[in-house]
């Protein structure tokens, strides 16, 4: 099986900085994209940036300029380095990526269990 583990959320002044990071393991023989998303009370899930396994990065344009997303050289973690945090980036962040499982023998799409960001005015 392929799992995503999540950390680093917490609570944090309008302002202030967070780094996510989100380490895969299990039974994977590749993972091509991997990706952050958001949920905020009361809303849809949003996608928040992404990066693929070449490196091209892609972010909402709400976090442009504040959030960076990078990955490790075994490609198996994923990190979002936060910025100038607002407090409508409060929200449930969820790791997400485009793994092989070698179990069965094709990609999947695996969700981490999601870390909450609350950032306070």
């Amino acid at each position: 099986q392929v799992q995503l583990v999540e950390s680093g959320g917490g609570l944090v002044q309008a302002g202030g900085s967070l780094r996510l990071s989100c380490v895969a393991s299990g039974s994977i023989f590749s993972i091509n994209g991997m990706g952050w998303y958001r949920q905020a009370p009361g809303k849809q899930r949003e996608l928040v940036a992404i990066i693929s396994s070449s490196g091209s990065t892609n972010y909402a344009d709400s976090v442009k300029g504040r959030f960076t997303i990078s990955r490790d050289n075994s490609k198996t973690t994923v990190y979002l380095q936060m910025h100038s945090l607002k407090p409508e980036d409060t929200a449930v962040y969820y790791c997400n990526a485009d793994a092989g499982s070698s179990y069965y023998h094709r990609y999947l799409e695996v969700w981490g269990q999601g870390t909450l960001v609350t950032v306070s005015s």
